[in-house]
């Protein structure tokens, strides 16, 4: 039998909340989770998924930051489906 050992883990406590639940939805704990994340870590010889850094252009920035303002603008007309937009486009 392999000898075990305790580590701590500073974390956010939100996060951890909502991984208990995750995982125990999966019928599994924290502790097992991490082992598991850990044992495919040594297999793969390395994170077991791929760790990016997904940054959008400058052109999807603007974008983003046009619909968030364009979210908060109670000004701007609202439409309840797409064919209705269409219409107004098109006149």
């Amino acid at each position: 039998m392999a000898t075990t050992t305790n580590f701590s883990v500073r974390m956010d406590s939100d996060i951890k909340k909502q991984c208990e639940t995750l995982y125990g939805e999966l019928d599994i704990n924290l502790t097992t989770a991490i082992n598991v994340f850990l044992r495919q870590s040594l297999r793969g010889g390395g994170f077991p998924f791929d760790i990016r850094i997904e940054q959008p252009n400058k052109e999807t920035i603007a974008a983003m930051l046009e619909a968030e303002r364009i979210a908060r603008d109670s000004s701007v007309k609202r439409y309840s489906n797409v064919e209705d937009a269409l219409r107004v486009l098109k006149e």
